[in-house]
């Protein structure tokens, strides 16, 4: 019997109580990674014989038992260190130089029992909404025509495809919930102080976080990263944990449910961008069709119409390029392909006239985000703007055709993390493109388990696809 599209709390609950080894789940991941990955592209690097190595290691371990994700293959995007791995961001820039300790998040996930079976493909230093590098142009499951988005898109596609059920990205600028909502699957950005940061942490922006085809699967790869197994697991008796209510019970099976928020105040962005940007009225109206679901669970949904200012649209495009300025520091341009010199320059630019986005980017963290957001205690928006655009060699393209089709399919994440604030993006419904369509849901700092409550509301009335139907 093959594991292969199984959940992680599946996969880690039948290893725990020995229905099957840690090295035949990995075994079946990278039979179906090598039948697969050949028409998606979403590894730099699998893993085979060392995954195969640690997973016999893993079996052997005294406290297997015990562990949240025991034998579960998971895939890391290749922007943080995993130990005897080189960390290539997406660029023949970079040192190809093995990492000689894995990052705290890698440390997390493998102390808890994954086993990490491959590096997945970013876009050149992980700066844009697509993922095309020199090591391949990914593509998404769902429509190998289209780009799974970016810039954790390598990730999103091994998820979205079955190769692995749980995922490791970052999000600078909503690179864990763009291509989420690409490839109809769950992920979460974290506030800050929740999930250690990246080393690339784009000036207090960027956050680590999972991509799952469950939000069950989902929390618990949270509460793993966050080394915080309260998020998930019940210490003792089942039953809430949190002031909110929304955190979890384990129903006596020892996998994490989330228990259901109710009462809550949620508004209802179909335009969470600023003057000038539009959204596709199919992806409004699947926020609108995703309000009147939250409110037959019981919440208090209303309108919210304002659109976000002017001057954080600005601010925000403006902080892009700084990052692209900050990222290529140290290496050689000859080897950096045209967009991302190209968004260098831009942000050296700006930067010579004191406009690196900074102080909107203080403005909004002060009073902004609390008095753009309002009464809500969460809130529903798009998370795209339009369907994905085609898989292409995006890299070889400069500053305009880049900035353009960005800014008009992906314009709607960025203002979350300027503030620092959780959200995540959940799958509801179809486009007429025959695309997956993505709902964002943001909270205030500190709500992590409010949104995958009621993501788990949305799973629960509305479920999805986890997997797209590869011939």
């Amino acid at each position: 019997m093959s594991w292969v599209g199984r959940s992680a709390a599946e996969i880690a609950e039948a290893v725990r109580r020995g229905e099957v080894t840690a090295p035949s789940v990995v075994e079946d991941h990278l039979r179906v990674i090598a039948e697969r990955d050949g028409h998606i592209g979403a590894f730099r690097r699998v893993r085979t014989e060392r995954a195969l190595a640690e997973a016999r290691t893993l079996q052997e371990r005294d406290d297997l038992a015990t562990l949240p994700l025991a034998g579960v293959p998971v895939a890391i995007k290749d922007v943080v260190a995993v130990r005897g791995e080189a960390m290539r961001n997406g660029s023949a820039a970079t040192s190809s130089v093995a990492a000689a300790e894995d990052h705290p998040v890698v440390a997390r996930l493998r102390a808890a029992g994954a086993v990490v079976v491959g590096i997945t493909n970013v876009p050149e230093l992980s700066l844009a909404g697509f993922c095309d590098s020199v090591y391949a142009v990914t593509r998404n499951p769902w429509d190998p025509k289209r780009t799974p988005g970016g810039s954790s898109g390598g990730s999103a596609a091994a998820v979205a495809s079955g190769m692995v059920p749980l995922a490791h990205g970052t999000d600078g600028l909503g690179s864990l919930r763009i291509p989420a909502a690409c490839c109809g699957i769950v992920a979460i950005k974290p506030g800050q102080k929740v999930v250690p940061p990246p080393e690339h942490d784009w000036y207090g922006m960027a956050e680590n976080g999972p991509l799952a085809t469950t939000v069950t699967d989902l929390a618990l790869a949270l509460a793993v990263m966050a080394g915080d197994m309260s998020l998930a697991l019940p210490a003792a008796t089942p039953g809430p944990y949190g002031e909110d209510g929304a955190l979890w019970s384990d129903g006596g099976r020892g996998v994490p449910v989330p228990l259901r928020p109710s009462g809550l105040r949620i508004g209802i962005a179909r335009l969470p961008v600023p003057p000038g940007f539009a959204i596709d009225p199919e992806l409004q109206r699947a926020v609108a069709d995703a309000g009147h679901t939250l409110a037959a669970a019981g919440h208090t949904v209303t309108e919210h119409e304002t659109r976000l200012p002017s001057w954080l649209g600005s601010a925000t495009i403006a902080a892009w390029f700084a990052c692209a300025l900050r990222e290529t520091r140290g290496l050689d341009s000859r080897r950096l392909e045209r967009r991302t010199r190209s968004l260098a320059r831009a942000g050296r630019l700006l930067a010579r006239i004191g406009k690196d986005g900074a102080r909107g980017r203080d403005r909004w963290r002060g009073r902004g985000a609390d008095q753009w957001f309002g009464r809500f205690d969460v809130l529903l928006t798009p998370t795209l703007a339009a369907s994905p655009p085609p898989a292409e060699r995006w890299g070889r393209r400069g500053l305009l055709d880049n900035t353009r089709v960005n800014l008009t399919y992906a314009p709607a994440t960025g203002a979350w993390n300027m503030a620092g604030w959780p959200a995540m993006s959940v799958p509801y419904g179809w486009h007429s493109t025959g695309m997956p369509i993505g709902v964002q849901l943001v909270a205030p700092p500190g709500g992590e388990s409010r949104l995958l409550g009621l993501a788990q509301q949305l799973e629960a009335a509305h479920p999805w696809l986890r997997h797209a139907p590869l011939t």
